[in-house]
């Protein structure tokens, strides 16, 4: 078994979704979980309330070294699997399984080029997050006040990487990790994101942002590599 096939798509597929389609690259976002049987690559947009509406789960089968997007096929009344054989028909998949998300509830996402100056539309507009700036609040367009003028703040930030996820328990807790570079400084930022459900099956979500230059990344990962047998895992708390 063999996960290299798995870690060259996912490594290239948010840049070739993001560059064919400009919509995706608004509020399209993805995250990897290895740590299941057949590895999955989940993509979904996030809503108000800080809720995740997924559209396409990709499966990969380490045995054959293929991805698979699972359906229902009512000839035979049984689930199936249609095989995607390579990159191209991975993102084909994805791309329409997108749209046909977006097209079944199109009022609900606007580009920031579309919204006018009308209070209804810059409200609904805001409601929707898209991806991180500076640790605050994040949004497809982030609408702040500057002597009563509306403007819409733009992403500083180009994520380099998917959100990955670090650590998971279904239904409890889920821990993932994003990395990405300020296009105006060149800085590293690591973007963690801590979702987790109350007794109550409340779900919170907390993120935090470490922004740090190249000559500091190093000694980052340096202490950490040095310092993880003095760390207790989650089993052991």
């Amino acid at each position: 078994m063999s996960m290299e096939w798995f870690n060259r798509v996912t490594s290239e597929l948010q840049d070739h979704l993001n560059s064919i389609c400009e919509e995706y690259d608004q509020i399209g976002q993805m995250t990897i979980d290895q740590s299941a049987k057949h590895p999955r690559v989940e993509f979904f947009v996030e809503t108000e309330g800080n809720e995740r509406d997924y559209f396409c789960t990709l499966l990969f089968d380490p045995h054959n070294e293929e991805f698979y997007v699972e359906t229902f096929d009512y000839e035979f009344e049984q689930p199936a699997r249609i095989i995607l054989a390579d990159i191209e028909d991975v993102i084909d998949a994805v791309h329409d399984s997108f749209h046909d998300f977006i097209n079944g509830d199109s009022d609900m996402f606007v580009a920031v080029d579309e919204v006018e100056d009308d209070d209804d539309e810059i409200d609904n507009e805001a409601d929707y997050l898209l991806e991180a700036d500076d640790g605050e609040e994040y949004y497809v367009g982030e609408i702040l006040e500057d002597d009563d003028e509306t403007i819409f703040k733009e992403v500083e930030i180009e994520w380099e990487t998917p959100e990955v996820t670090a650590f998971q328990i279904e239904d409890e807790v889920e821990v993932t990790y994003q990395f990405g570079v300020v296009s105006a400084t060149g800085n590293g930022v690591l973007q963690r994101v801590n979702r987790y459900w109350s007794e109550d099956n409340e779900f919170y979500k907390e993120e935090s942002t470490l922004s740090f230059t190249k000559e500091e990344a190093s000694t980052i990962i340096a202490m950490i590599a040095s310092n993880m047998d003095k760390m207790s895992s989650y089993e052991d708390l």
